[in-house]
């Protein structure tokens, strides 16, 4: 294509990088002024929920600590009365049925509260997925074409589903680990002061060890989430229907396996890591919290055996059991704490995304196409400046001072060598790209005064590749125009040439056209666009070689539906075959960013200039002079070449291309004066 065909060969592709550097770079998570603070925001709109959800935790996790109180009196005055009595039968029957009661309670409490943390935090999870998604929508046409499918779809797929988990559960782990926690130790310390201190001793040491576990864990969490990056983008390059005919024509689907096995060799190895990283620490901390009531076991029978305070059996029973209760939650307070770090780099790269700002957004007081001062379909470029922005410093922009104008109704079509800024015209033209100098204007007024939905609201695109959705005929077509009528499906299609195919088809518009349209033909595809864009029915229609992928028969039939398409509107097309532009109002030569030549088909060739040189390398590369009608009777001064004057060395006598013809066959280069990025131009403005 035009204006982008020079910018696809700038980075080399995702083999023209050192990978592994570019991991390593990729692994270290963008720093986020305020993370934590983003992303307590997120629960902002379910902050009800979230304080009914506390509440129960609160409850149930200050109920949990209850039976262990109740056990000391099931032994020390239930069981074993400490004044030597008889077991007080009532009172264990009462105190075993609060318990039970106080399980059944707290089973209740757990159900509900499940409940909300589950549907507070996986409503969180889509929010967030939405408002990236939508974020994704609104970025620039530019920002898809420097960043790999398979990377985006990780950001959404993997990255978010990756802090699902602690969106949903943090909050309540926290809160209730924390209640259950403090009631514990308070529990503990009514129970026995001593032996409290005996239990938490190690506390400190542990939280500093689980901390730097933490930071770990958190590096292996972003180099996992850039490895699964990595594995969607090569799925997504390499089990698409292009990705795979690519592959089997050159042979390289054990290549390609390799590649995959690479990098899920790596993703295992990851995975690996980031399981047993911390595994050592908290096998550490559950033998020390296991090996507890051993130590208290030991230390009561020497206060006992020395007579030192009133420690009954009841007690040792209860400040075991609280103790045992506390290694739940305290692991698990020190589990989230790794969890949030190791999100922390998750979180980071998803708000790195939402923080992307769009080079292109509506101005406040943007207007509507509708409110615009000039007639609409108008096109107007003046001294138009562009240059992409992954273009090497000092390089020449792509476009340079472009100036033209389109009324409504006229066809413009625009040629020249490949990488002359064509189909940069033709992006800017929707502020699809922003020009950099100059204005484009859209029905009269500056395309940056006006909305973008409006604008793409009066346009269709026909492109070179054509993309159809893995759906039928019928929802590619509505894509267009969701209400559509029956009626209007078949007229459009029958302006595309393309109704009486689709009744042929055993399931009719409910035809599946499979991936990308890959069971249609280029021709049909082709033609069901442009039934997709009158259906549209928009008052611009933007051509981008549109037919120069089909075979002459195809776009004999294309050209003719294009026609039709055209009628009416505002038309700006580019191509390389000029017979498909040769009936436009105005042809535009751009060479090296600039309109070196403008007027009708006729006039340029007449001239002599680089359009003439155009035509002379197409009739000298079919090896005929006329391929097309039109061009045999342009060419041939309005009268068919006879078959023997059909050669690309020998032009009809007369004709405008004779000198043209002859300049190819000479032994002498095309072009006497310097290539097209060496010649100098006047300067800008």
């Amino acid at each position: 294509m035009g204006g982008m065909g020079g910018r696809g060969g700038g980075g080399g592709g995702f083999r023209g990088v050192d990978e592994a550097a570019q991991k390593k770079l990729n692994a270290q998570a963008p720093r986020i002024a305020g993370l934590g603070k983003r992303v307590v925001g997120l629960f902002r709109p379910y902050l009800g929920r979230i304080i009914l959800t506390g509440i129960l935790v609160i409850v149930g996790a200050a109920i949990a600590v209850i039976p262990p109180l109740i056990v000391q009196r099931i032994f020390d005055d239930a069981l074993f009365p400490t004044d030597g009595g008889s077991p007080e039968i009532g009172l264990l029957i009462r105190l075993v049925l609060a318990m039970i009661g106080l399980f059944l309670f707290s089973a209740v409490l757990g159900v509900a509260q499940t409940w909300l943390t589950s549907t507070v935090g996986n409503s969180v999870t889509g929010d967030l997925r939405v408002r990236l998604f939508e974020h994704l929508q609104a970025m620039e046409l530019g920002f898809f074409t420097r960043t790999k499918t398979g990377v985006i779809q990780s950001r959404l797929q993997n990255d978010v589903g990756g802090v699902s988990g602690v969106l949903t559960n943090t909050v309540t782990s926290i809160l209730g680990n924390v209640v259950t926690v403090i009631a514990s130790l308070v529990a503990m310390i009514i129970i026995d002061w001593r032996l409290t201190l005996i239990a938490v001793v190690l506390m400190p040491f542990l939280v500093l060890v689980q901390r730097k576990v933490g930071q770990v864990r958190a590096r292996i969490a972003g180099e996992t989430q850039e490895s699964l990056s990595e594995l969607t983008a090569i799925t997504q390059e390499t089990l698409s229907v292009s990705g795979m005919l690519l592959s089997k024509a050159f042979n390289r689907q054990r290549t390609e396996s390799e590649r995959y096995q690479a990098e899920n060799r790596n993703q295992v190895m990851l995975q690996v890591r980031r399981a047993m990283s911390g595994q050592g620490f908290f096998a550490v901390v559950q033998v020390l919290m296991a090996s507890v009531p051993a130590v208290i076991y030991l230390v009561a029978g020497y206060l006992i055996a020395g007579g030192e305070g009133a420690i009954t059996a009841g007690t040792v029973v209860a400040f075991t059991t609280v103790q045992a209760r506390l290694l739940q939650p305290l692991m698990g307070l020190m589990r989230v704490s790794l969890d949030l770090q190791t999100s922390s780099a998750l979180f980071a790269r998803i708000f790195e995304y939402l923080d992307l700002v769009p080079e292109i957004e509506d101005a406040p007081d943007a207007i509507p196409v509708s409110s615009a001062p000039g007639p609409r379909g108008r096109v107007e470029f003046r001294d138009v400046v562009f240059r992409y922005p992954d273009a090497a410093p000092g390089t020449r922009p792509t476009l340079q001072g472009v100036s033209f104008k389109a009324d409504p109704g006229q066809h413009v079509a625009f040629v020249g060598p490949s990488g002359a800024g064509k189909t940069t015209v033709l992006y800017l033209a929707p502020r699809l790209y922003e020009a950099h100098g100059g204005a484009v204007l859209f029905a009269g007024a500056d395309v940056r005064t006006l909305t973008q939905e409006s604008i793409i609201d009066d346009v269709g695109i026909v492109s070179q590749e054509t993309y159809l959705f893995h759906a039928t005929i019928r929802e590619n077509l509505l894509y267009a125009k969701p209400e559509a009528s029956e009626e209007e499906l078949i007229a459009a299609c029958q302006a595309a040439n393309i109704h009486h195919i689709i009744a042929g088809f055993e399931r009719g518009y409910d035809t599946v056209v499979g991936e990308r349209g890959y069971r249609l033909s280029g021709g049909e595809k082709q033609r069901i666009a442009i039934a997709r864009v009158l259906l549209k029915d928009p008052p611009v229609l933007l051509l981008d070689e549109a037919t120069s992928a089909l075979d002459t028969v195809s776009e004999r039939v294309v050209q003719e539906a294009l026609d039709e398409a055209a009628k009416g509107r505002t038309v700006l097309s580019i191509a390389h075959r000029l017979s498909t532009v040769m009936g436009a109002d105005v042809i535009h030569v751009l060479e090296a960013g600039h309109i070196v030549e403008s007027g009708t088909h006729s006039e340029l060739l007449a001239r002599g200039g680089l359009y003439a040189e155009l035509a002379a390398q197409q009739v000298a590369a079919s090896q005929i002079l006329d391929t097309e009608t039109e061009l045999e009777q342009a060419i041939g001064g309005g009268k068919p070449a006879a078959f023997a004057d059909r050669r690309a060395d020998r032009a009809p006598e007369g004709s405008v291309a004779e000198d043209a013809v002859n300049t190819l066959t000479a032994p002498v280069p095309l072009l006497d004066g310097p290539a097209a990025d060496q010649r100098v131009y006047p300067a800008d403005g």
